[in-house]
């Protein structure tokens, strides 16, 4: 069958099912491409801080391994640096500037926040060493007990949950308003120790060593209490959805091997130089964990005594 337009000119056929592809294109519904998920995290501190490497880095991992049907991400910092009080308010706020941080839980931040309930240091936070001023280290070779440890002063950010767990102790606490003002405090005297996780204390003071160069790590402890550090997003619909995703993604990195992979790549080599079994362990207790703390599940917590 032939074709002529209006004025009686044959159409080529080619020229029909071009027309034909683009009217029925104009007519078939828009598809819908979903927007990529974006996770703004707080960038913490202005100057040194790669306290959070390792936490961003499974946050990452593990949006990747949440599978493509949960679709494209992105995850960036904060333009603007955040104190721990800041992050709280812009969490608050619903149109912050940030939408997930990480911190040691607390019955508080449980309750405002949505916490995806797997350690993401595998508790690492809860094995401490001690920043003190080297000079002191004599006095510090002296104490076995939390209640030797009682007779000195810890130094502690506003608002950190390690706070009440030293209180709980009897341990006397200095609050400082900012992260690296706490080392300036240290070195003025201000206090006599600052409680830092395995992984902090050497990097802390390499990092810091011609500012601080009094600073050293105490030789002889290792503080331990039960702590799980937890990835918090909203108390919304929008958050639901991100805390599925990242659980999802964490629970396939624990099966697969890669969060025990990342967690070496990033905590290894400072594991081994912290010399664990020749120090005096002083356990402490946690009036901070509730109910819903996975304690039961072994794969979820290191051991550093034992390296798994």
């Amino acid at each position: 069958m032939q074709h002529h337009d209006t004025e009686g000119r044959r159409i080529p056929w080619r020229q029909m099912l071009a027309a034909g592809l683009l009217v029925a294109g104009l007519r078939a519904p828009a598809v819908a491409v979903a927007a990529p998920t974006i996770l703004t995290y707080p960038l913490t501190s202005e100057g040194v801080d790669s306290r959070y490497d390792y936490d961003w880095a499974v946050l990452r991992l593990a949006l990747e391994k949440s599978g493509a049907k949960a679709g494209e991400f992105a995850v960036q910092r904060s333009s603007v640096a955040m104190a721990p009080p800041r992050v709280l308010h812009e969490m608050r706020a619903r149109a912050g500037k940030v939408n997930v941080f990480v911190r040691a839980t607390s019955p508080e931040l449980e309750r405002e926040f949505l916490p995806v309930r797997l350690p993401v240091d595998r508790g690492l936070l809860g094995y401490r060493l001690l920043l003190i001023r080297a000079a002191d280290q004599p006095r510090f070779a002296q104490v076995r007990t939390a209640a030797d440890l009682a007779q000195l002063r810890a130094g502690m950010g506003q608002g950190w949950t390690d706070i009440a767990v030293l209180r709980a102790a009897g341990i006397p606490v200095v609050e400082g308003s900012s992260y690296t003002g706490l080392f300036s405090m240290l070195d003025a005297h201000r206090f006599d120790f600052f409680l830092r996780s395995i992984d902090e204390a050497s990097r802390e003071i390499e990092e810091r060593q011609e500012e601080y160069p009094r600073m050293a790590v105490e030789q002889t402890l290792l503080v331990q209490y039960p702590l799980a550090r937890y990835f918090f997003v909203r108390r919304d619909e929008q958050g639901k959805l991100l805390a599925a995703r990242i659980e999802a993604g964490m629970e396939t990195m624990i099966r697969d091997g890669s969060l025990a992979t990342l967690f070496q790549r990033y905590k290894g080599d400072l594991l081994r130089k912290a010399r664990l079994g020749q120090r005096h362990l002083i356990r402490l207790t946690n009036p901070q964990l509730g109910p819903e703390t996975p304690l039961a599940r072994k794969e979820l917590w290191f051991d550093p005594l034992t390296g798994k």
